[in-house]
C-alpha cells in the first residue's frame, strides 16, 4: 500500500513522459532548495539580522518564480516556450541570481555566505548552457553584485563598510572567474561527446547499410533477402497467400566486362537496378543475389501475377538508355519463376526457380520460363 501511494504521488507531481519526468524533478528539488533558503532567511529574521517585510518579499519572488518553473515544466508548456531547452535552464539561473543578488542587499552581516550559494546556482547550469551563456550568466551577477554593493555602502555605510565590500567583491571575482573557466572546460567537454555521438550514429547507420544493402547497386543484398524471405513466409502461413521467387540473370554479362571493363560493368548493374526497380510494387523485393544474378520475391502474388510483373521489368529494361554507358550496349535477362505454396520452404522454391532460369538460359536467353 504504502508504495502504490509513493507511486502515485510521484506520478502526479513528476508525471510519466520520461524527458518531461526528469526535468520536472530537477524543477522540483529546486523549489525545495528555495525553501530550506526561506527557512535559514526566517531564522534570521528571529534573529534580528533581516527586516521582516524584506524577507517576505525576497520568499515570495524565490518561492513563486521556482514553482511557476515548475508548473511550466511539469504542464509541458515549457516545450512550448522553449523547444530547443524545455529545462528552461538559462531562465532559471537568471531567477537564481536575481535571488542571491537580493539575499545579499537583506541579509546584513552574514551576507558573505549568500556568495557560496551563488556557486551553486551558477552550477546549475553548468552541464546544459553554452560556454557563451555560461560566460554571460557570470558577467550577469559580477555586475548585479557590484551594482548591490555599491547601493548599500551609499545607503547603509555603516552596515555595508566600503573595505568589506571590497573583499567580498574579490572573492565574488575569483568564484565567478574559476566557475566559468570550470563551465567552458563543461562546455567544450560536451561538444566532444556531442561529437562523438554523432560520429557513433553515423558509424551504425553505415554498419546498418552494408548488412542489409548491396554496396553496388543499393539493393537488398543476399543476407537480407533471407531474413525478409523468412518473415515472409512466416507471415503467408497465416494469411495463406501465395509467394512467388523469380531469380534473374544479365544474358551475356561476361562479354560485357570483358569488352568494355569491370567499371563498365558495374555501372550496368546500377543503371539494370534503377531501371527496373520504377515498374516494381510497393511490397516487391529486388535483391543482389550474386554477381549479375538477381532475386525478387513477390508477397502474396502468384504465377500469372508474377509473369506480369517480370515482363513489367522487362519493358522498363528496354527503355533504359545504355548508351551513355557503352556506344551500341543492349542489355536483357533471363528469369526462372517459382511460387512458393503454404508449407513449403523457400529453399525448395529458390531451387525450383534456379532450375528454371536454367532453362531459360538452354531456351536461347531473353526469356522467361516457370518451374
Amino acid at each position: 500500500m504504502p508504495g502504490k501511494l509513493i507511486s502515485t504521488l510521484s506520478h502526479w507531481l513528476l508525471g510519466s513522459r520520461p524527458g518531461r519526468r526528469e526535468r520536472a524533478l530537477l524543477t522540483l528539488l529546486t523549489l525545495a532548495g528555495y525553501m530550506t533558503f526561506a527557512l535559514l532567511q526566517e531564522a534570521e529574521v528571529r534573529l534580528g539580522y533581516i527586516d521582516a517585510k524584506d524577507s517576505h518579499w525576497l520568499t515570495a519572488y524565490n518561492l513563486g518564480g521556482s514553482l511557476l518553473f515548475y508548473l511550466l515544466v511539469r504542464t509541458g508548456w515549457s516545450e512550448r516556450l522553449s523547444p530547443a531547452e524545455p529545462s528552461m535552464t538559462l531562465v532559471q539561473t537568471v531567477h537564481g541570481i536575481a535571488a542571491i543578488v537580493g539575499s545579499y542587499a537583506i541579509t546584513g552581516p552574514a551576507r558573505g555566505a549568500v556568495l557560496a550559494i551563488l556557486v551553486l546556482v551558477l552550477a546549475y547550469g553548468m552541464f546544459s548552457l553554452s560556454v557563451r551563456q555560461a560566460r554571460g550568466l557570470a558577467v550577469f551577477a559580477l555586475v548585479a553584485l557590484v551594482a548591490v554593493m555599491a547601493w548599500k555602502h551609499h545607503t547603509e555605510p555603516q552596515r555595508y563598510p566600503g573595505w568589506i565590500e571590497l573583499v567580498h567583491l574579490a572573492f565574488a571575482v575569483v568564484v565567478l572567474a574559476g566557475v566559468s573557466a570550470l563551465s567552458v572546460r563543461m562546455g567544450l567537454l560536451r561538444r566532444r561527446l556531442r561529437e562523438q555521438k554523432q560520429a557513433l550514429e553515423a558509424s551504425l547507420e553505415q554498419i546498418r547499410v552494408l548488412a542489409t544493402q548491396d554496396e553496388l547497386t543499393g539493393l537488398v543484398n543476399r543476407r537480407h533477402m533471407m531474413v525478409m524471405l523468412g518473415a515472409e513466409l512466416a507471415r503467408q502461413q497465416r494469411s495463406g497467400q501465395a509467394i512467388s521467387v523469380v531469380l534473374l540473370d544479365l544474358d551475356h554479362f561476361k562479354h560485357i566486362n570483358d569488352s568494355f571493363g569491370h567499371q563498365t560493368g558495374d555501372a550496368v548493374l546500377r543503371a539494370f537496378a534503377g531501371g527496373v526497380s520504377s515498374s516494381l510494387r510497393v511490397s516487391d523485393v529486388l535483391a543482389r543475389w550474386g554477381g549479375e544474378e538477381f532475386l525478387l520475391m513477390l508477397p502474396e502474388t502468384g504465377q500469372k501475377d508474377a509473369l506480369h510483373c517480370v515482363q513489367r521489368m522487362r519493358d522498363a529494361l528496354a527503355r533504359v538508355d545504355f548508351d551513355a554507358i557503352a556506344s551500341g550496349l543492349q542489355l536483357t535477362f533471363s528469369a526462372g519463376l517459382a511460387s512458393c505454396e503454404p508449407g513449403e520452404s523457400i529453399e525448395a522454391v529458390i531451387e525450383l526457380a534456379d532450375q528454371a532460369l536454367y532453362r531459360a538460359k538452354r531456351a536461347g536467353r531473353n526469356c522467361i520460363v516457370s518451374a
